[in-house]
């Protein structure tokens, strides 16, 4: 178990978490870099890859000095939820599909392969060098406060010719308004788990949800958030009938832009019908899988390599699923249940409800959002996120054991 001793040791090392504040504090600001480079230096959207990629291999590396020797438990015991597990099989297969991938550049997609097993095996270093409470705690707070800066930024931005916040190439409103979402929940953990008071926090990034007019992450958020409200067994009736008044009364506020939005949707080309060029993108996944049943295409096997939809080139398959399939075949569709199941099991054994239900909620998010979303190189709850959420819940987790003995010390005897 960790004793006193370790826990004080980590605080004093960790400076109080604040390393993991920043690496949260990075993984939600990444999303504006380019943007800001390109509108501050007038550089290309290649160069603000590079930047963030180099960014997070520095932060790596600090990650990986800061904790070198102060390990206040084994990486066995941190591989002991199977969420992990499942996790870093997707990471190992998807990087060994680089074998057969169709990739228009082998050595961007290495970079951004790359990009995301060191997003991983930062958060795996932060956890088993610190106190899991802490480091899962300090990591929410700085993505939640980023993501804040990330609002600002949107708002401040002219609208886009459809109205929808931001750039729709470089900072678009589909990814603003995800990591807003994700911002929220943490928030609403941290704040059930008595942590921080971020009220306030939560109303403004919930305003620049709605205001961003991501269909898809909006709806996903709405369901989320109805599920949490009624299953959440904390929060008083009166709560949750003050808080559905308040719901309303901020879309009422909204009705007009919603409404000039929806005339936009309806009437600019056949976006309605085609779901924003989604039919079309699905029906060519669909045949693509049929090519590679088994193995599928390979990591980043759709960027500049599918043919252009009208004017739109595809990054993704629109569709967690269909993604999955056509990059991994029927692996990528075992792997994927098998993230997104083992983490559910593993939250179903949470001790406290409220956190189970947000958890939950989280889950029940990129389940809704996959049917019209998907990410080009990860999944949509990000496997970051399934490692810190899976370590996390299997702390607080109810086996008829206390929780700290999932995780023992490799530093004490008792």
């Amino acid at each position: 178990m960790e004793t006193k001793s370790d826990a004080a040791k980590n605080s004093s090392i960790f400076g109080g978490g604040e390393i993991a504040f920043v690496i949260g504090f990075f993984f939600s600001f990444r999303l504006a870099i380019p943007i800001l480079f390109m509108k501050l230096f007038g550089a290309d959207l290649q160069t603000g890859s590079a930047i963030k990629l180099s960014l997070s291999f520095l932060l790596f590396t600090a990650v990986c000095f800061t904790s070198f020797g102060t390990s206040t438990r084994t990486l066995g015991s941190l591989l002991e939820p199977s969420s992990i597990r499942w996790a870093l099989l997707f990471i190992a297969f998807s990087g060994c599909s680089l074998l057969w991938s169709e990739t228009a550049s082998l050595a961007a997609s290495m970079a951004y392969w790359s990009g995301t097993a060191i997003d991983v095996a930062t958060i795996i270093f932060l956890l088993r060098a610190g106190s899991v409470t802490e480091v899962a705690a300090s990591v929410m707070k700085g993505f939640i406060w980023a993501s804040c800066w990330i609002a600002l930024i949107a708002w401040l931005m002219p609208a886009q010719y459809d109205l929808r916040l931001g750039d729709e190439d470089f900072f678009n409103a589909n990814s603003i308004c995800n990591v807003c979402v994700f911002a929220v929940f943490f928030a609403q953990y941290l704040m059930r788990r008595k942590m921080a008071k971020y009220g306030l926090i939560t109303f403004l990034l919930v305003l620049t949800i709605l205001r961003s007019l991501s269909k898809t992450t909006i709806a996903a958020f709405l369901v989320s958030e109805i599920y949490f409200v009624i299953q959440d067994r904390s929060m008083s009736r009166r709560s949750k009938i003050l808080l559905t008044v308040a719901a309303i009364l901020v879309v009422l506020m909204f009705w007009g832009l919603f409404e000039a939005y929806y005339t936009f949707y309806t009437s600019y080309g056949n976006q309605a019908d085609t779901l924003t060029g989604r039919t079309a993108i699905w029906s060519y996944v669909i045949d693509g899988v049929m090519e590679h049943p088994w193995i599928g295409h390979g990591f980043d096997s759709m960027w500049n390599v599918v043919p252009t939809f009208g004017t739109f080139e595809a990054r993704h398959a629109e569709n967690e699923l269909l993604e999955q399939a056509y990059s991994y075949g029927a692996v990528g569709i075992v792997v994927l249940c098998g993230v997104y199941g083992a983490l559910y099991s593993n939250i179903r054994r949470m001790e406290q409800e409220s956190s189970k239900v947000i958890c939950t909620s989280i889950i029940l998010f990129v389940i809704v959002r996959g049917f019209a979303e998907a990410e080009p190189f990860d999944l949509l709850l990000p496997l970051w996120t399934v490692v810190l959420l899976g370590v996390l819940v299997c702390q607080n987790a109810e086996v008829g054991a206390p929780a700290a003995s999932f995780y023992p010390s490799a530093n004490t005897s008792s």
